[in-house]
């Protein structure tokens, strides 16, 4: 899922995860340069988010 602002922006679904990770750092570097912008990867069986963008740490 993408945001800007806090609001989502767009949503996928892929399923393979290798997949969805190449479209996740896709995204990153397509919404790098915009403000608020952060980039999620969640898996929908487990709930478990594989990546965000920023990282939170």
């Amino acid at each position: 899922m993408r945001e800007s602002g806090g609001r989502p922006v767009q949503h996928g679904w892929w399923h393979r995860e290798e997949v969805a990770r190449d479209k996740f750092r896709r995204c990153v570097s397509d919404y790098s340069s915009t403000p608020g912008a952060r980039v999620s990867l969640f898996d929908d069986e487990t709930g478990q988010v594989l990546a965000t963008w920023p990282d939170d740490r």
